[in-house]
């Protein structure tokens, strides 16, 4: 049976929705795929380089359609849309962020929507070198913050139960030494992810627009 890396990839993302990341392993997706595990390495070479593959489809996914902005957009609105998309497709995958965190991809969507999004913030004004730090400052808020959000599930908790639920830190936690803590919490742990996904959006394109005024 011929098999190539996408199609290995591909499996492994059907899985990793059955398993997550911690339980998807090379003898799994061969297994799958009805070969032996030494068939996989043909076509990748460790499961680090399996994620990277399969972070490429995910992240392809996250910008089908993608174009520079239309005549009227704002760069900031142009931009949010790109990680609220990133953010989407992540969260349709058990353990999307985490897969995706630390990858190294090489898949050309990966450099044309870094290049759309570099000659949009050129066009809006900003300078080439604050235009690349502000990406990856970007980037990185959506996937931590998708880590964090695909966390409060539980599921990696399995049979001990998820620590998350609510009213089990409130109930742990002494209002006598942590008062502000107590009366915050709603708002540390907010379940309502895509308010709270906006809010650190904000700040950082905020932060990026006070850039944009000192230029």
């Amino acid at each position: 049976m011929k098999i190539t890396a996408e199609e290995i990839a591909r499996t492994s993302l059907r899985l990793l929705n059955e398993v997550g990341l911690d339980g998807l392993t090379m003898r799994l997706v061969a297994r799958e795929l009805g070969v032996q595990a030494p068939a996989l390495y043909w076509h990748v070479k460790n499961k680090q380089e399996l994620l990277d593959v399969m972070t490429g489809i995910v992240f392809a996914e996250s910008t089908v359609g993608l174009e520079l902005p239309g005549r009227g957009t704002p760069w900031d609105e142009w931009l949010a849309d790109r990680f609220r998309l990133l953010r989407r497709t992540m969260l349709c995958y058990r353990d999307g962020a985490r897969m995706m965190a630390g990858t190294h991809v090489t898949d050309p969507t990966i450099f044309r929507t870094t290049e759309l999004a570099l000659r949009t913030l050129g066009d809006a004004g900003f300078p080439l070198d604050v235009a690349a730090r502000s990406l990856p400052t970007l980037l990185h808020y959506t996937i931590g913050f998708t880590i964090e959000e695909q966390a409060r599930t539980g599921e990696a908790y399995g049979e001990a139960g998820n620590p998350y639920q609510e009213g089990l830190l409130a109930a742990s936690l002494d209002p006598g030494r942590f008062p502000l803590t107590l009366r915050a919490l709603h708002h540390l742990f907010d379940d309502d992810g895509d308010a709270s996904f906006e809010y650190g959006l904000r700040i950082i394109l905020d932060g990026m627009r006070a850039l944009l005024k000192e230029d």
